[in-house]
């Protein structure tokens, strides 16, 4: 008998604790995971899932409302009606489904499944906060996967109904005829690309000099032609905005970034805070291990997913997810808990976070993985060697131009000596797929001239990237 409750106890169900619970029972460790709130973490239920689906309603209405984009291809199509209602249903519906399939599958492997809230209590000890009481459990290993909350700034106020994150807005629970939206990152972009479809008028808020300073210069440019520009969308840049009001109407005192000055004040009738989000690790005992998360709220982990006390790894002690600030996205918590177990079986395994890809779902679609242009001279100026990049357009492909979408780009940078593919980054339809090959490729650290030689299907958009890599050019090559 063991001397312990289970082999593996995971705090929190979202995406990273049930990818790591999975392949623990996979792997024969008896597993528990403890949740004290929706199964399924923010993904499921708050962030991928829903938006999601939202996203693929309102883009089913901009195209059919497009039709000029129809007549050209010889269809007609009048008067577009959409309920709001059965749009924000097929969201809940689809995350009802997605719950129960995540929860049964647990159920299915025999992973216990603890209601509460669950937190260290000490070395291999966990207690967890339910209903009937405390409970004490203990483990060989314990992983943490507490998740992250939307970053409120200072200044704004929320109410859930006029003033209000990504949380709510995924339930669509209203179409304001004038909405503001602080940020302009992923969740700033995708519910910028719903609200316009379904007749909203945005006012885009970004704090920093460029929108989207998150993405590729190149790529953001075309985004704001085809994203931004030609939608009922004004911008503000290089502006905070200090205080934010609930009520009707809204009211949002902007502020100059450089001078602190307040330059404009606007009422409009909701508004969608989009500034990021931030580690969900308060009460989760660390104390009691004296770990210290970093100022902005982290677990500190190393790439094992080991968490690390003064420089060093505690033993059975892990945590993967959002919580550790590395890559804010499901399939890296995903992966990174796949990871964290094979350490834990006695297989040295660390995560490559260059090969995780990450996509905007717009209409068209952005995507990237690896490093951006400047990561990678940055890299070439401490290794010694020379950066290039290849370019390709959407307008020279034959499926592209079969579907009438022709908008976009795609970029590759690489090594000029080895012709190592070092980052993709790709604006256009289906770019939130096309990326998947060059994440594969960046995993196996392939090389330019190598990649070149594949063979694409024809006609698809694969042969972007495929045109990418022929025009590539190797020193020696």
């Amino acid at each position: 008998m063991s001397e312990f409750d289970y082999d593996l106890i995971i705090i929190g169900a979202g995406v990273g604790g049930h990818g790591a619970a999975l392949h623990a029972v996979k792997c024969g460790l008896k597993t528990a995971i403890i949740e004290a709130g929706d199964m399924g973490g923010t993904c499921v239920n708050r962030g991928c899932i829903p938006s999601k689906a939202l996203l693929a309603a309102s883009g089913r209405v901009r195209e059919f409302k497009d039709t000029h984009h129809l007549k050209d291809l010889g269809i007609e199509v009048e008067g577009v009606q959409f309920d709001r209602g059965t749009i924000a249903a097929h969201a809940l519906d689809l995350v009802s489904k997605i719950q129960n399939d995540l929860t049964n599958s647990l159920t299915r492997l025999k992973v216990d499944i603890i209601r509460g809230w669950g937190k260290v209590a000490g070395k291999q000890k966990v207690t967890v906060a339910t209903d009937q009481g405390e409970k004490t459990f203990t483990a060989k290993d314990i992983m943490l996967c507490p998740g992250s909350i939307p970053f409120v700034p200072p200044g704004i106020e929320i109410d859930g109904k006029t003033v209000f994150t990504s949380d709510q807005a995924v339930k669509l629970e209203s179409l304001p005829n004038w909405i503001a939206i602080i940020g302009s990152g992923y969740i700033g972009l995708e519910f910028s690309d719903v609200y316009t479809a379904l007749g909203c008028e945005v006012t885009m808020i970004e704090a920093l000099d460029n929108l989207m300073p998150g993405f590729d210069p190149e790529i953001a440019k075309i985004a704001q032609r085809v994203l931004i520009n030609p939608r009922d969308i004004e911008t503000y840049t290089g502006v905070f905005a200090t205080k934010v009001t609930p009520g009707t109407p809204v009211v949002i005192e902007l502020t100059d970034a450089k001078t602190k000055e307040v330059i404009e004040v606007l009422e409009v009738d909701a508004c969608l805070v989009a500034t990021g989000r931030i580690p969900a690790t308060k009460n989760l005992g660390l104390e009691s291990l004296a770990v210290e998360i970093d100022r902005r709220g982290f677990i500190p982990v190393n790439d094992k997913m080991q968490v690390i006390r003064d420089g060093e790894p505690i033993s059975h002690l892990w945590a993967v997810g959002d919580a550790t600030g590395k890559m804010m996205l499901a399939h890296a918590a995903s992966g990174q808990g796949v990871v964290a177990v094979e350490n834990i079986c006695g297989r040295t395994k660390e995560i490559d976070y260059r090969c995780i890809p990450a996509a905007a779902f717009t209409h068209p679609e952005i995507s990237y993985v690896g490093l951006t242009e400047t990561q990678a001279k940055e890299l070439g100026q401490q290794e010694g060697f020379t950066v290039a990049t290849a370019k390709t357009y959407y307008k020279g492909n034959s499926k592209a131009l079969a579907e009438g979408e022709t908008e976009g780009m795609a970029k590759i940078i690489y090594r000029k000596d080895t012709g190592e593919l070092l980052g993709v980054h790709i604006i256009g339809i289906h770019a939130s797929d096309l990326i998947q090959e060059a994440a594969n490729a960046i995993a196996k650290r392939e090389s330019v001239q190598n990649l070149a030689f594949n063979v694409h299907t024809h006609p698809t958009l694969s042969e972007i990237l495929d045109e990418a890599y022929k025009r590539a050019q190797v020193v020696g090559v």
